[in-house]
């Protein structure tokens, strides 16, 4: 193959990225791209901001290797098109994603390779374990709960790491561009983006990753990798990460490497359902929601009167991330609580995420709202109680929370049982009137 454009998607990286490996075998020049979409550049600024901040360092990357990263704006398939035919290309390699975005331009790319005589590859990338790869006993369909996905998962065969290419050779005479500014982003205490921080924060997890059985679910501990961003943008491998957590003995490196076995569930979940943030996985679970803007408002601007969930929506804004357990607990409090319908709670959490993707943020909203993949699906679970079991002294509270700073230990989960001469100089709201006399949280 004498040129080959690798147009990047979700894989920030040059370690272990097969797109890329298999362009430079293969290929006597090769050509990296991203295609900036103005559709998608609204959706989030977070994700914008870490998105820019990963591109300029994949293009430190690509420099260090003898290669760049050429940047174009507009619609991803017509522009790859329009730069195969400028340097005349006769192969595309990407990474295949799970999205009904992302399928729709895979196949908008092979259909208009085939007419234009140029080859269009799929490679694995964005998963451990590619969507497809494990099916159900029959073959067909994908799996619909974890336990038996994560046993087929964990014995299945997993590819092999790729390194990084020695050498990335540009056409001669390729005009690369100006990288376009870093966004400010929307939340000021969110991570960097980009490989370099992934691996830096990966090689540190690695030290820190034998007790995450015990603390994962500690709120103000934060005993977590934080890698879930780099993750969504490829600026790390799964594949990478899972092997070098899965060569670490013990309970906790384990129990991490569950946690990837359950992204890579959503995955495959999302390539057999790809409406999954708009429509029930289980419609027998979606139910008659309320439609309370009111009490939405007040959910999103964490001010529901009830400590531990505006401590998560507060995390959640200031650093576009939230823990796991905070996300289980604002998610469960708003359907089934309050009674809101999920859908809204999907958008506003892909709104701020710098982690937020289709799958798996649409997938564990469903799980949540009981309309997916649950086996469990009318659980509930009380607010107060999860705040007294995962922040017993009340310290992730009052860290997102500043009006209750004064409050001591686990009296800080229910401002609403202070005495009155204390209650009356909070600057804290009681919780929402829909919700307050529910006796299934408020009782002691």
């Amino acid at each position: 193959m004498r040129t080959a454009i690798v147009l990047f998607t979700r894989d920030l990286r040059v370690h272990d990225n097969p797109a890329l490996a298999s362009a430079c075998a293969n290929a006597a020049a090769v050509v990296p791209l991203f295609v900036l979409d103005p559709r998608l550049q609204e959706l989030s600024p977070n994700r914008a901001r870490f998105l820019h901040q990963s591109l300029a360092d994949l293009k430190n990357s690509l420099r260090k290797l003898g290669g760049d990263l050429v940047i174009r704006r507009g619609d991803p398939v017509e522009e790859t098109l329009r730069l195969a035919g400028e340097i005349d290309a006769d192969g595309i390699a990407l990474v295949q994603d799970v999205s009904t975005y992302a399928r729709r331009r895979e196949e908008r790319l092979q259909q208009e390779g085939e007419r234009l005589r140029i080859s269009v590859r799929l490679f694995p990338g964005t998963a451990v374990v590619s969507p497809g790869d494990v099916r159900p006993g029959g073959g067909g369909g994908n799996y619909r709960v974890f336990s038996p996905y994560y046993r087929a998962w964990e014995s299945a065969k997993w590819r092999d790491e790729v390194a990084t290419p020695r050498k990335v050779t540009l056409p001669a005479g390729s005009v690369v561009g100006e990288m376009p500014p870093i966004p400010d982003g929307a939340s000021p205490d969110a991570l960097p983006g980009g490989e370099a921080e992934g691996l830096r924060r990966l090689k540190t997890w690695l030290e820190h990753v034998g007790p995450y059985d015990e603390l994962h679910n500690d709120m103000p501990a934060d005993g977590t990798s934080r890698l879930s961003a780099y993750l969504r943008f490829g600026c790390v491998s799964p594949l990478a990460v899972a092997n070098a957590v899965r060569a670490i003995d013990g309970p906790g490196p384990a129990a991490f490497v569950r946690q990837l076995g359950w992204r890579d569930f959503y995955y495959q979940v999302t390539y057999g359902f790809p409406k999954i943030s708009t429509q029930a996985y289980r419609s027998s679970g979606d139910k008659e929601w309320r439609y309370d803007q009111d009490a939405l408002q007040h959910w999103k601007d964490g001010l529901t009167g009830v400590p531990v969930v505006d401590a998560g929506m507060r995390q959640l804004q200031a650093e576009g991330y939230m823990h796991n357990r905070a996300r289980l607990i604002t998610g469960a409090f708003l359907t089934k609580h309050l009674g809101l319908d999920w859908r809204d709670g999907v958008k506003w959490f892909f709104r701020w995420l710098n982690d937020g993707d289709v799958a798996n943020n649409s997938g564990n909203w469903q799980w949540v709202a009981g309309t997916g993949n649950d086996t469990r699906p009318y659980r509930r679970f009380n607010p107060i109680r999860q705040a007294e079991r995962f922040d017993p002294d009340g310290e992730y509270v009052r860290r997102y929370v500043p009006e209750l700073a004064g409050i001591a230990g686990k009296a800080v989960h229910q401002p609403w049982r202070l005495p009155d001469t204390v209650r009356s100089g909070l600057d804290y709201p009681a919780p929402l009137e829909s919700h307050r006399d529910e006796a299934v949280w408020l009782r002691p």
